[in-house]
């Protein structure tokens, strides 16, 4: 019996009856029976090497003793010596074949030795021999289970649990069968009784833990665990499983703690590792997210989950080229996971490697065993990446979305129901925004000018904050809302519930299809008008959300079917921006120095195409002493700076006329740099305000709908309308022609701050009102409609 049952069944009788110890000998025994019976006292006494001599006798004096040779074996099995045990017990059965000792034994030599057909064969035959042993009913369906023959282990629990219906084990090894086919209701249930029989029953707690886990039942899945670790607190396997629970309730510090109690049991949990790991990636401490990764590697090299782990926080630091090597890893030992794939696809993407990135994303998206957040997170990867695609049209992409409709949107509208917001046009509104980035993120410089200007007598304002850590920013975000709301942890049907339960009239999706995004919350349609707006620059893809907000550029008339939403056009551009206070001033055009032309992007090395390459190299042809700086993240990493360096030499643009790194804050690489040029077919965002805020004109090519003419916009804004191009060749002749006036650019230089401070993108009142002017058109429509 395996050591977990012989303390879960206190039977505590030997399977070979122990006959009764005669008067102590005067002569030494010359019998079969007299050795066994002095090999048993020996063995009462725990002298299990004087036994197994004794035993080894009884069968030489008596080969066909069917009981010396059983007794052979079981004292040959607790010596280790299972080959022989087997032989020995072999030999008992030949002779009396209905030898319920032997027979019983025989099952459990087999199952050490790994030989689990051979176990039942014995374990069956031993119950029809005796099926009142109450312990054989578990070990038999253990070897039932171990094989796959999951009907004749039920049955056979079956059996036993008609028998001895108040037996905790049996209900929880049915548990265990159910918990196999990942039948976590009926799982559930047998767990329950195990535990209402035996409340002391560890592993049923820690096993019902674990069903609860896989039902996203967190709080409860947290109060099993915590009854588990009552009863034993040194239990390192329990303590990492309620650290994954308290992950999943938000309470990053508690769940640190519970791995490192796990850690001082066990220094060498793998568990407790990649556990650790994931906690600090997910609070941003990547150098010690890898290297709990790295220890929990050394331990176990295979481990998928500590690869991934590891890959995400190589990621998070720059390293991409060893972080994709380690996702790849991943990805070899797991094949099926639509999580590997889903990220080993994103760190392709910021490595600009599209086409390998979008293979692993639809792979991940084509998983049939994906549960329903892995597949809203893997087509959130997907859809952004198709939205870089150089060669594909806006139909082509927009498909995809549909896609995702029918796959994640579409199966959650059961769960829509009526709202019962009151219809008053002339009240307050409710308006909630939903965002991962109410913190140090780029997001800010146009977050911040909306939610501080809202005029809090027109709009009650709640701020859905999906962190994992706060920092000053979210400080200051919390004085510019009358509600905030923490949504770490929150399930999504708990957060709509949430929303729902808040009376929000005008929900704000602020992320799109971005890291952290609870478009999942959205599809369960929690408010009576939805809105998605900046985070993402395109479409969400589902039905459920209402407007997507917008402007006249971005979104031009005709393109409406390429969107879920309908277009909600503001006046003016789609976002004010704030610039940091730590930019500085404005310098002198360098090129007046310096006698050559810099040209500059801070994008990303996704936005980076054949055809961004193709243009950008045209332009260096025809400018032949200018340079090009490329500064972002992306190209932290060496290896990265090396293949992009490679792809222009290739064109035979020489290495000395590139700079690719990466600075932060990059304020003084635009300091050095005289014209921007953005990407396309997907434009840059940020870095574009940036860019012109520090008085460099750009010029950008205006393409497919949102993410293809958010440069356009920014210059509509801006009235310099004159730096948008509709071709590749315009875009060249239009960089060319700023290039070539020097006195023009350094004017441009000098004024183009205070051009964009007096302009609609720096307005941050007439933008609030003209958002809030939308927010009561949108909820007037919604009021008017039947209820």
């Amino acid at each position: 019996m395996n050591s977990w049952l012989k303390k879960l069944f206190s039977a505590g009788s030997s399977p070979v009856p122990a006959a009764p110890l005669p008067a102590p000998a005067v002569a030494p025994p010359e019998t079969s029976a007299d050795q066994r019976r002095r090999g048993n006292r020996f063995l009462d006494q725990g002298n299990l090497a004087a036994a197994l001599a004794c035993y080894r006798q009884a069968a030489a004096l008596d080969p066909h003793s069917a009981d010396a040779h059983t007794s052979l074996g079981y004292a040959l099995q607790q010596s280790g010596d299972l080959v022989a045990a087997q032989a020995s017990l072999a030999q008992a059965l030949q002779l009396q074949p209905e030898n319920f000792d032997a027979a019983y034994l025989s099952g459990q030599v087999c199952a050490s030795l790994e030989q689990p057909e051979q176990a039942i064969r014995h374990w069956e035959a031993a119950l029809a021999l005796q099926p009142t042993f109450e312990p054989l009913y578990a070990e038999l369906c253990q070897a039932l289970s171990k094989t796959g023959a999951w009907d004749k282990a039920v049955s056979t629990l079956a059996g036993g649990m008609q028998r001895f219906p108040n037996n905790a084990v049996f209900h929880f090894l049915r548990g265990n069968l159910h918990t196999q086919a990942q039948e976590w209701t009926e799982a559930a249930v047998q767990y329950a009784a195990a535990l209402r029989l035996n409340p002391q029953l560890i592993e049923a707690h820690g096993n019902l833990a674990a069903v609860f886990q896989a039902q996203h039942n967190w709080q409860q899945a947290w109060e099993q665990y915590e009854h588990a670790l009552r009863l034993n607190p040194r239990d390192a396997a329990h303590l990492t499983g309620r650290a994954t629970v308290l992950l999943q309730l938000g309470q990053h510090a508690q769940a640190l703690r519970s791995c490192q109690e796990a850690l001082a049991i066990a220094p060498n949990s793998v568990d407790a590792h990649r556990i650790l790991g994931y906690i600090h990636l997910q609070t941003e401490n990547y150098s010690l997210a890898a290297q709990h990764s790295r220890k929990a590697l050394e331990l176990a090299p295979r481990n998928a989950d500590a690869l991934n782990n590891l890959g995400n926080a190589l990621a998070s630091q720059g390293e991409l080229h060893d972080a994709a090597n380690a996702l790849r890893a991943a990805v070899a030992i797991d094949a099926t996971s639509a999580v590997f794939h889903s990220n080993l696809g994103g760190i392709l993407l910021l490595q600009g490697k599209l086409e390998d990135a979008i293979h692993h994303l639809r792979h991940a998206t084509t998983d049939p065993k994906s549960p329903p957040s892995s597949l809203h997170s893997a087509y959130s990867n997907l859809l952004f990446a198709l939205n870089y695609h150089p060669d594909l049209g806006a139909e082509e992409i927009f498909e995809s979305y549909r896609a995702y409709e029918r796959s994640v949107g579409a199966p959650l509208k059961p769960t829509w129901a009526a709202h019962s917001n009151v219809r008053r046009t002339d009240r307050r509104l409710k308006v909630g925004y939903v965002s991962p980035d109410f913190k140090n993120h780029a997001a800010s410089f146009f977050l911040e000018p909306l939610l501080s200007q809202h005029n809090r007598q027109v709009v009650e304002l709640y701020a859905y904050a999906e962190l994992a850590k706060e920092d000053a920013v979210t400080q200051r975000y919390k004085q510019y809302v009358d509600h905030w709301v923490p949504t770490q942890g929150m399930s999504d049907a708990a957060l709509a519930e949430r929303i729902r339960a808040d009376g929000i009239d005008i929900l704000v999706d602020a992320a799109g299809h971005t890291v952290g995004n609870r478009l999942a919350v959205f599809a369960r349609k929690p408010a009576p008008v939805s809105v998605s707006w900046m985070g993402y620059g395109y479409t969400t893809g589902l039905q459920a959300v209402d407007y997507y907000l917008t402007d006249a550029t971005s979104a031009p008339a005709g393109s409406e079917p390429l969107f879920s939403e309908a277009p909600w056009r503001l006046p003016g551009c789609y976002v004010a921006y704030r610039a940091s206070a730590a930019m500085g001033e404005v310098n002198a055009l360098p090129a007046l120095e310096r006698g050559y032309i810099t040209l500059g992007t801070l994008t990303r090395a996704i936005r980076i195409n054949h055809r961004t390459i193709r243009v950008w190299t045209q332009i260096l042809q025809r400018l032949p002493t200018a340079r090009l700086v490329i500064d972002s993240r992306s190209f932290e990493d060496p290896k990265m700076q090396e293949e992009t360096l490679a792809t222009f030499t290739a064109q035979g643009i020489a290495a000395e006329r590139l700079q690719i790194g990466f600075h932060s804050p990059p304020w003084d690489v635009l300091r050095g740099i005289d014209i921007g040029l953005d990407c396309f077919p997907h434009n840059s965002g940020t870095t574009l305000f940036e860019t012109l805020y520090m008085g460099l004109p750009y010029v950008t090519l205006e393409g497919r709908p949102s993410v293809g003419r958010m440069g356009s916009a920014i210059l509509h804004g801006l009235g310099h309308s004159e730096w948008i191009a509709q071709t590749e060749v315009d875009y060249v002749e239009k960089v060319v022609a700023l290039a070539s006036d020097l006195p023009a650019l350094a004017q441009l230089r000098a004024t183009l701050r205070q051009q964009m401070q007096t302009s609609v993108l720096m307005d941050e009142p007439g933008f609030a009102r003209a958002v809030e002017s939308a927010y009561a058109d949108m909820f007037a429509h919604w009021a008017a409609q039947p209820a």
